[in-house]
């Protein structure tokens, strides 16, 4: 919001505002029915493995979503947990250990056969979907997904603001952006080409949870646990700029409670400290974030719908402007016209990825029992 309103200022920081911590909070939602998901895979993968492929291994994901939110009540009393380093070497450790996992046991799976049908269009109509209309909305769905992927500007301005110093952070996060965009178009590249010349049409919206693989199953068991290690620090992550808005926010209403402000040292060192106005607000809102995943445990239908609403503005649309606005950009020039094309584009990609999302949810809802969701 700072970046917008030193650049564009009037109703456009408060655009920005809105679209960052909704999808801050929509991102904390995600994550917990993502780790779910990983969580109750592990126990249907050793399931599967003893009881047979054939076995009803089905298992609510209720319990584990409430299990990760009790975890994150716990980390979010932890002081400047964004702020340490081994959190970082952490989540790209087990990212790049899932994502490899992945990418070779769809690898080994095509190579091995018998592959999924597969034909360049990616369906044959009346086969596996009801109509061509049902395509074009998954297949929109999908560019949600994607933009989900790539869905970490809103927390790029505050990681940059945690970078040591010299060289300066923004030369720092430039070569962090190439390094981090490259390597993950990378992974994606391969998880989605192979994971469809594996299954063809039966690919699962999660390779590592939707068992297109059973074995070896402690492989699969493995992947999962690092990606529900990754997001419980992700969670953290991508909710600080929440506790802070608030905090802030909190302190500068009340600059005399002891409530909000004072702080409740309990290591002799003084390293861990709680305060109640902390204690209270983070628990209320991992409490709130837990509640709302578990009332709508659509893996595929909400990521998409979360990345199609945050990817245009804070992705595309305030970055551009602000550039046109530094760097004086001629109105009408070529540059400006090419700059402004992108952002149309990705306008409509974002709005139709939108309403596809939607549409899943809808149709999701159909037949949702509330909180007896089973993977």
């Amino acid at each position: 919001m700072e970046a917008v309103e030193s650049y564009l200022g009037g109703w456009q920081v408060w655009f920005c505002g809105l679209c960052q911590y909704v999808n801050l909070v929509g991102t904390a939602i995600g994550y917990t029915i993502t780790a779910s998901i990983s969580a109750a895979a592990v126990y249907k993968s050793n399931c599967f493995h003893k009881n047979g492929h054939s076995a009803d291994c089905g298992v609510f994901t209720t319990m584990y979503m409430v299990v990760f939110g009790v975890s994150q009540i716990f980390f979010s009393q932890l002081p400047n947990l964004h702020e340490m380093a081994w959190l970082s070497i952490l989540a790209a450790v087990m990212s790049f250990s899932y994502a490899t996992i992945g990418v070779g046991l769809s690898l080994a799976q095509t190579i091995s056969g018998p592959t999924g049908k597969t034909t360049l269009g990616g369906t044959v109509v009346g086969v596996d979907v009801v109509d061509s209309s049902q395509k074009v909305w998954l297949t929109l769905q999908a560019l949600g997904n994607i933009a989900f992927a790539y869905s970490y500007s809103m927390v790029l301005i505050e990681i940059q603001d945690t970078v040591k110093a010299p060289p300066a952070e923004n030369k720092t996060m430039r070569k962090a952006n190439l390094l981090g965009v490259s390597t993950t178009t990378a992974f994606y590249m391969l998880c989605g080409c192979l994971g469809y010349s594996a299954f063809g049409n039966a690919a699962p919206g999660n390779m590592l949870t939707g068992f297109g693989f059973y074995e070896p199953f402690w492989l699969i068991d493995f992947a999962n646990v690092c990606i529900v290690v990754h997001l419980v620090g992700a969670y953290q992550v991508y909710c600080q700029p929440i506790y802070a808005a608030v905090e802030n926010w909190a302190a500068a209403r009340w600059p005399r409670s002891g409530f909000v402000l004072r702080e409740y040292p309990v290591l002799a060192n003084g390293k861990f400290s709680v305060n109640m106005f902390r204690l209270v607000w983070r628990t209320a809102f991992v409490v709130v974030s837990t509640v709302l995943a578990i009332s709508l445990p659509f893996f595929n239908d909400i990521l998409g719908l979360l990345g199609a609403l945050g990817f245009w503005p804070l992705t595309v649309y305030f970055p551009v402007e602000m550039y046109i606005r530094q760097s004086k950009v001629e109105r009408f020039s070529r540059k400006w016209l090419l700059l402004q094309s992108i952002s149309v584009l990705c306008f409509v990609v974002s709005a139709a990825a939108t309403v596809a999302s939607i549409e899943g949810i809808t149709l999701s809802l159909k037949n949702y029992v509330p909180f007896k969701t089973k993977l």
